[in-house]
């Protein structure tokens, strides 16, 4: 069983995991930045406090993770799940990266773990631009999934056989084209022929 001191160091685990801070990770879920604060952790006469459970939800909807997935940060030692690459965007842009499938080949990049992830063929990309803020912005870090089918209304990462690597919301997916949202409204939609589609992979996690 769970005490309060092992659901308060698992959110403080996953914070730091995401190179955010307790108050940082309660902003990006839509709460107050003291949510998670030392001073909220137990009442004025000193009695344990548990997180509300509507806070834990909306940071875990936040990090698209499970709470099986969250309780592993009780247990530091089971925190994590495997490493994955970290590709940088100009590395992505570079055809020699990836084979057909959208699987990244060879190696010059970093690795780094990844709360949640379990797929060995996933890795992880850094945002350069901003056609996706204010979900994404740049620095953002996410995880790409080739393994995983892609449907409608997923964010997703496709690279044309030109070269061009972009982060969209797919919103349709036709046998002759693949429509694109841009969720700032500063840039266009794209509509991709598919015969101009190197791949197209579903990201499953989204980080700063």
């Amino acid at each position: 069983m769970f005490s309060h001191h092992d659901i308060w160091n698992a959110l403080d685990r996953l914070a730091d995991r995401l190179s955010s801070s307790p108050s940082g990770l309660a902003r990006q879920a839509g709460l107050d930045p003291t949510t998670f604060n030392k001073s909220k952790r137990q009442s004025p006469s000193g009695k344990d406090r548990w997180p509300s459970t509507e806070s834990l939800s909306k940071v875990l909807a936040t990090v698209e993770m499970t709470f099986e997935d969250f309780a592993r940060f009780a247990d530091e030692s089971h925190a994590f799940g495997p490493s994955v690459p970290l590709i940088g965007h100009a590395q992505a842009g570079d055809s020699g990266f990836f084979d057909d499938s959208g699987f990244p080949v060879g190696g010059g990049w970093d690795d780094v773990r990844i709360p949640g992830v379990k797929d060995a063929g996933a890795y992880c990309l850094q945002i350069a631009g901003d056609s996706m803020s204010p979900v994404m912005r740049p620095g953002d870090r996410v995880v790409v999934s080739p393994n995983e089918s892609v449907r409608r209304g997923d964010r997703v990462v496709l690279k044309t056989t030109e070269g061009e690597v972009m982060a969209k919301e797919l919103h349709r997916m036709s046998e002759t084209q693949i429509e694109l949202i841009s969720i700032n409204p500063d840039y266009d939609d794209r509509i991709i022929p598919r015969a101009k589609v190197a791949w197209i992979a579903r990201i499953v996690w989204i980080g700063t």
